[in-house]
């Protein structure tokens, strides 16, 4: 696993594609709302500002770049020889998709770390880890669906956009708008509960018990993403 790890990172620097979708424009977005974050605290809150870059990075930096490498080693039949080796296929998924998930952390943990030097620190470090976390498990769940029906790397920035932006405007719905109104279908839409989480961990004021009782959506959709994953997923071109 961690020889393919290796080998991914790599190929992932050499990818201008995968650069430009995964990490430029992630940080372009989020360093544009963290430097205009008195504006938009004035028309939401901090919490949103929190919410957004994290499903910036999620949805551009590990879910549309996982999608684009696991269909990329697809179509050059890369996968199909790693399956002829000795390392199992949850191991071959693993080395694949442990660079973008780290490249993703660290940018998200970079950016919130500023924000946080910048705007001020959330309320609750630890919820915001979990918030996060599962956001992550919920993304790579996903990703792993959406490849199975992706054909190539030009496929995916098509096959992504409707997972990407739908999760970008659930948030924004939701940080703008409040969990007051409609908060049963807020919390039951894919990332809507993590979204909520984040905005509890960043602006407080809410029992950390209730806000753990959101991990149940978000961890429903995890299980949502992965039944789909296995049986969507496919190690070899179409025909």
């Amino acid at each position: 696993m961690l020889a393919i790890a290796r080998t991914e990172l790599a190929q992932i620097f050499r990818n201008r594609l995968v650069l430009v979708t995964g990490f430029v424009m992630p940080v372009a977005v989020s360093a544009f709302f963290v430097y205009r974050h008195q504006i938009f605290a004035q028309i939401a809150s901090l919490g949103y500002i929190a919410a957004v870059v994290m499903f910036t990075v999620a949805a551009f930096g590990l879910y549309t770049s996982t999608v684009t490498t696991l269909a990329s080693r697809r179509q050059n039949l890369f996968l199909k020889r790693l399956r002829s080796t000795a390392e199992s296929d949850t191991g071959i998924l693993a080395g694949l998709v442990a660079p973008t998930t780290v490249l993703a952390l660290v940018q998200l943990t970079g950016i919130l770390i500023v924000f946080g030097v910048v705007a001020g620190t959330p309320d609750n470090i630890a919820l915001l880890v979990v918030a996060v976390l599962a956001t992550v498990a919920m993304m790579i769940g996903l990703a792993l669906a959406t490849a199975g029906v992706t054909d190539s790397p030009e496929h995916a920035q098509v096959t992504t956009l409707p997972v990407s932006l739908g999760m970008i405007a659930v948030a924004s719905w939701i940080g703008l708008t409040g969990t007051e109104d409609l908060q049963l279908l807020k919390r039951l839409l894919p990332g809507g509960a993590a979204t909520e989480l984040m905005l509890n961990a960043w602006n407080g004021g809410v029992a950390v018990t209730e806000s753990l009782l959101l991990l149940a959506p978000t961890f429903a959709w995890v299980a949502v993403a992965v039944t789909f994953a296995v049986r969507m997923f496919r190690w070899e071109p179409r025909r």
